[in-house]
């Protein structure tokens, strides 16, 4: 570590984490140097705009994929358990056979003519291609091939590919091999993201495509500041007076905006709710564009970055987004049998009227959606775990289906996150907010916006019916939050033995409480049978019968 960034991994806005260098939090100026000392003062900018990355490049793969591998394990593990459909799966494995045979969704009561559906089709699209590759039950009701792997297959595909790019995605943000694969772990073990991905409904694919987002997002941030560096160094010395001294430097394209606003887009045409992100995460880029051109000294930061970020931006959040969600109902488009899809006649122009009716259909359908049901739940209630859904239960008496109690058995499947996680993630979030207001520090706000796009929209809406799986996009970010507060508790390299130490039994005590909590709840989340006894020792509360 040089001096420059030791100095940095000790300021007030230093990185909550071992391995972690000094981003500046807040953006700051950089201070001024004392003339003669060109070169110092290029070597700090650069440190403050691109804290180097962790030396262990092999490692920093290596150690990921093995945390998604076993994610993956637990997710393929008996995925096909329990045979047959239940929950959503009855909507959504019919949609996608739809899809797959005719290019729309068709009415599985009558096996001809189109399905009224209300959400947009990439998700079931998903579906369809597993179904295509694996199985599945035709609308006369005719098995082909293995058709629970088929309807079930892509969810858990999406669920261990979301605990890679995660764990990824967290390594960039606190510079942390360590810290990365401790976030890929969090969301391997947690009970809602396990379910979720063994499960033929679309909410685990909502959740990859924002994960997606954010790891492009995270390294749309460095790309960009790594060229500003660059071009800043090239800048000759009587540049002073130029438009780029007084804006900053123009980037060029930015490639890992475009695929973060196919990802944005994509999440989108699984459900319009992942629109709250897209404009969360707008407003990050736009922030964190303003506060790199800040950092580099330009005068006119604001300014600079509406000028010189701005057309990319747009591009980024909102041609890209827009015109990736249209492409995901190619298959009405080039169709005739889709819900409405004639509505207005034949023609482009019509068609076009067609859906934009369609789509006005569906927001109406939303907004006034206030059905009573056994599992509904509010958002205040997520955090808490205060009504998880029970998405498949039976009791097998004694002698059935391998039950050997007795009294009797219980088998469920039901969607409830680890307690260490969104017990702890929730306090997670009021560290991140003291270390916002504390210290400007841009990876609690990654946090607290992330969270908050995710979350906050749902308390706007207190009639709508809402279970708690609606919460699943927000988990990441509880994840994140948790690795923030991790790197705080191990603190930075050049602490004492004795605080290392303290910090690592504690964040290892945590990670073993993780651990076992996933294990203990395992039964109950993966549809095994096991005793009614065990199985009412896992019902901690009212709520959750």
């Amino acid at each position: 570590m040089t001096a420059t960034t030791a100095h940095l991994s000790r300021s007030e806005t230093g990185p909550p984490g071992p391995d972690a260098d000094v981003d500046a939090g807040a953006d700051a100026p950089t201070a001024a140097v004392p003339a003669g000392r060109a070169e110092r003062e290029r070597q700090e900018r650069r440190a403050k705009l691109c804290p180097p990355m962790p030396g262990d490049r092999l490692v920093g793969w290596v150690a990921p994929v093995l945390v998604a591998v076993a994610a993956g394990v637990l997710r393929f593990w008996r995925l096909t358990e329990p045979r047959g459909l239940y929950f959503d799966e009855v909507y959504y494995v019919k949609d996608a056979w739809g899809l797959m045979t005719a290019g729309y969704e068709i009415n599985s009561k009558t096996c001809d003519g189109p399905a009224y559906v209300v959400h947009p089709p990439l998700g079931k699209w998903l579906m369809a291609a597993s179904q295509w590759l694996f199985g599945y039950v035709d609308c006369a009701g005719t098995a082909h091939g293995s058709p629970e792997l088929g309807w079930r297959f892509s969810s858990a595909l999406a669920g261990t590919l979301a605990v890679l790019v995660l764990a990824r995605a967290a390594r960039r943000i606190f510079r942390s091999t360590l810290l990365g694969c401790f976030a890929g772990l969090l969301l391997a073990l947690d009970g809602l993201a396990f379910v979720q991905s063994r499960i033929g409904i679309l909410d685990i694919f909502l959740m990859t495509g924002i994960v997606i987002a954010l790891a492009c997002l995270v390294l749309d941030r460095d790309d960009g500041r790594r060229r500003m560096a660059a071009r800043l160094d090239r800048m000759e010395p009587g540049a002073a007076g130029s438009a780029d001294a007084r804006f900053g430097p123009r980037l060029g394209p930015r490639p890992w905006r475009i695929l973060m606003g196919v990802a944005l887009g994509a999440s989108m045409g699984v459900k319009w709710s992942a629109l709250y992100t897209v404009v969360g995460f707008a407003a990050l880029a736009l922030a964190w564009d303003v506060g790199a051109r800040r950092t580099a000294g330009a005068p006119s930061p604001f300014l600079g970055a509406l000028r010189r970020d701005l057309p990319g931006w747009l591009v980024g959040f909102v041609a890209l987004p827009v015109v990736t969600f249209l492409a995901t109902w190619t298959g009405w488009f080039v169709t005739d049998g889709g819900w409405n899809r004639d509505a207005h006649g034949d023609g482009f122009v019509n068609a076009w009227h067609s859906w934009w009716d369609y789509q006005r259909q569906v927001l109406k359908f939303h907004e006034g959606l206030s059905d009573s049901h056994p599992f509904r739940s509010t958002p205040m209630s997520w955090l808490v775990l205060g009504r998880p859904i029970a998405y498949f239960y039976s009791s097998p008496a004694f002698g059935a289906e391998g039950c050997t109690a007795p009294g009797g058995c219980s088998r469920e499947v039901i969607a409830l996150g680890n307690p260490a996680i969104w017990w702890g993630g929730t306090a997670a979030l009021v560290g991140s907010l003291v270390l916002w207001v504390r210290r400007r520090d841009w990876r609690a706000a990654l946090v607290l916006v992330g969270f908050g796009s995710a979350f906050l929209p749902w308390l706007l809406l207190p009639g709508r019916t809402m279970f708690f799986f609606y919460a699943l996009p927000s988990l990441p970010f509880l994840v994140l939050g948790l690795t923030a507060m991790a790197g705080l508790a191990l603190g930075p390299r050049e602490a004492s033995d004795v605080r290392r130490l303290t910090g690592a039994l504690a964040v290892g005590v945590y990670t073993v409480a993780v651990v076992l909590l996933f294990a203990y709840f395992y039964p109950i989340l993966a549809a095994e049978v096991i005793p009614y006894s065990s199985w009412r020792m896992r019902m901690w509360f009212p709520g959750w019968i």
